[in-house]
């Protein structure tokens, strides 16, 4: 080959990598299919993955609260004017990791469908980490990066206090309790079936040891460390907030704040959100496990209601976007 043919194919390939769509969409997914959910013009390519980035909401979430307050709010368009390839599914708001992994698994393969992609990058905050893990777990082939925000990775404490009040009320009481939550997590989301004790196990200490023997991947082998960066050819990749020196009142005139605030009297000072700590959040490669963020600050929440001291959540996401695209993800 001619050294004028191989300027001619590299400026080719440097002209390709440097293509900006016009416009790029971003989708809803239930357990049904994905639809378009808005278009956005394409800024740069700062986002432009490999592999589409998959949202996966928390406990008690949903892709979009009767359609009128995305979970995540702002960061699919965010994500998609930098070129990403966006979706955000439906999974039970309350329920088992492992049947919302199962849910998760059957809308990884309609996006897979949708785009023509081998794998998809899975970015979970709350128990959305842990419910991404279980993918990755079952289906490394399926998954080229798992990013939690906030997972809970090694329980919280707000669960392991309480299951205690479960213990102290009975299994009548606590009967009465779950039906009523079932009930509210019914409302979110009425397409899935709703199992709110099997969510509130899942998320105690001991319920994410006994996950964690099962799916290994990128979790610490100490307290508070790092975990592997890769395992089973994916990638893991974590961060969060500590607003614990505030009580994990970030504005006070978030509504969320009453919640986070009440979730950091049961760390007794240990770094956490609201609801998960600090060290709980770590998982593969830690980013950062201190921004000035309580739980729902983490995705913008409520409705872009943040303190204006921290970074905004739809950067942190569009960084790790960007962090993606330059690792060949």
């Amino acid at each position: 080959m001619s050294r004028k043919t191989l300027v001619f194919l590299s400026l080719l390939l440097s002209m390709a990598s440097s293509f900006v769509r016009a416009s790029e969409s971003y989708y809803q997914c239930t357990p049904s299919g994905c639809s378009v959910e808005g278009t956005e013009g394409v800024a740069s390519n700062y986002d432009a993955t490999r592999y589409p980035i998959v949202l996966v909401h928390g406990l008690f979430g949903a892709g979009s609260y009767f359609g009128l307050l995305d979970y995540f709010y702002q960061i699919p368009q965010g994500l998609a004017a930098n070129g990403a390839r966006v979706f955000v599914p439906q999974l039970s708001a309350a329920n088992a990791t492992s049947v919302r992994g199962e849910q998760l698994l059957t809308q990884v393969k309609y996006v897979l469908a949708i785009t023509g992609a081998s794998k998809v990058n899975l970015i979970g905050h709350s128990q959305g980490g842990p419910t991404a893990r279980y993918v990755a777990g079952v289906a490394p082939n399926l998954v080229a990066s798992v990013t939690t925000v906030a997972g809970v990775n090694a329980g919280s404490s707000v669960a392991d206090a309480i299951e205690g009040v479960t213990d102290i009320i009975g299994p009548l009481g606590t009967s009465v309790v779950t039906g009523i939550v079932n009930a509210f997590s019914g409302l979110i989301d009425p397409n899935e079936g709703q199992n709110s004790q099997a969510a509130l196990y899942d998320l105690t200490t001991a319920g994410t040891t006994a996950f964690n023997k099962q799916f290994p991947g990128g979790v610490p082998s100490t307290k508070c460390g790092s975990g592997n960066a890769q395992y089973n050819g994916v990638k893991y990749y974590s961060w969060s907030g500590n607003a614990s020196y505030t009580g994990d009142i970030t504005t006070g005139i978030d509504p969320t704040d009453a919640v986070t605030g009440l979730g950091n009297l049961t760390f007794f000072g240990a770094a956490n959100d609201g609801l998960v700590s600090s060290c709980s959040s770590h998982l593969g490669v830690v980013i950062r496990d201190n921004y000035y963020q309580n739980h729902f600050d983490e995705v913008n929440q409520l409705a872009g209601l943040i303190s204006p001291f921290t970074t905004s959540p739809v950067t942190l996401f569009k960084s790790q976007g960007n962090r993606l695209r330059n690792n060949g993800l």
